[in-house]
């Protein structure tokens, strides 16, 4: 089995880790999670996240094959189409987009411009699929919970989760957003952790739980099984819910969750100009 070369960059705005996939066989790689920086109060976005991973790209020599999302993000904004124009590889997120498209169309009035089919991305995963980064196989864990399209991608010894798990001081995701439930994210959790204890878990974000000092973004199945602290073995579903439910209920919602979903909803694009050739994010009032 050939394991893969990864390469992280971390966002501490957003407290996210993207990630450079790279078959150690040839020049093919994929890109997941990216990042296009945001200043709310200013309503600007800016490259230099994405072109830190041009840059490193370019000086690899490395050939773009997919540029992928575990999930609609809910705390930052893709810079996937930045990155398509610029490196090429397709775009790649899991089949259940629709959903959340049609839960956030709504949400946001998007109108019948705005496509509920998952069309705005190249390709649209589903449980078992497969796809190729040069030699290196990767197949598609459905894992949703924190959001109904949420995946997990295992490449070799590799798995990348999304926002499923954190750091095992830190626990595992939120489940109170529109079309999440905790349920589900505790037998996703568990699909995560029958995987071979020696698996690598690459993480969407860490927010570096009380007396760690640094940032953290690898763990490994047999970590989580051991010491995380909301799902550690002998943690059973019931458990679970009735801790995730009473903690969700005292979180505020992520800052830029209302800019994030309009723009991570159509596949890191823009809402299309109004009239007078301007592009705006809404605010809907008393929504959520």
């Amino acid at each position: 089995m050939r394991n893969p070369i990864v390469t992280h960059f971390f966002d501490e705005p957003t407290n996210t880790f993207s990630y450079v996939v790279r078959d150690p066989d040839s020049q093919a790689c994929a890109i997941l999670d990216s990042v296009l920086d945001f200043d709310y109060a200013a309503g600007r976005t800016d490259v230099r996240s994405a072109d830190a991973i041009v840059d490193f790209i370019r000086r690899q020599d490395l050939k773009v094959e997919w540029i992928l999302e575990t999930h609609v993000h809910a705390d930052h904004l893709s810079a996937a189409p930045y990155l398509h124009e610029r490196l090429g590889g397709k775009t790649g997120i899991g089949a259940k987009i629709r959903e959340v498209q049609e839960i956030f169309g709504k949400a946001f009035n998007a109108g019948s411009e705005f496509a509920r089919d998952g069309s705005q991305f190249d390709h649209l995963f589903d449980e078992g699929d497969t796809f190729s980064i040069g030699g290196l196989e990767g197949r598609v864990l459905h894992t949703p919970g924190h959001t109904p399209a949420c995946l997990t991608y295992v490449i070799g010894d590799a798995a990348f989760v999304g926002d499923t798990l954190f750091m095992p001081d830190y626990g595992t995701a939120r489940c109170d957003f529109p079309g999440g439930d905790a349920r589900t994210l505790y037998r996703s959790i568990q699909k995560v952790l029958d995987l071979p204890g020696e698996t690598r878990l690459f993480l969407c974000h860490d927010y570096k739980a009380p007396r760690r000092e640094e940032y953290q973004h690898q763990t490994s199945v047999a970590e989580q099984r051991a010491n995380n602290i909301h799902v550690h073995e002998g943690v059973d579903e019931e458990a679970f819910v009735k801790m995730r439910t009473e903690r969700d209920a005292t979180l505020g919602m992520p800052r830029l969750i209302l800019p994030s979903v309009q723009v991570n909803m159509r596949a890191g694009a823009m809402p299309p100009a109004e009239d007078n050739g301007q592009t705006y994010l809404k605010v809907p009032i008393n929504l959520f």
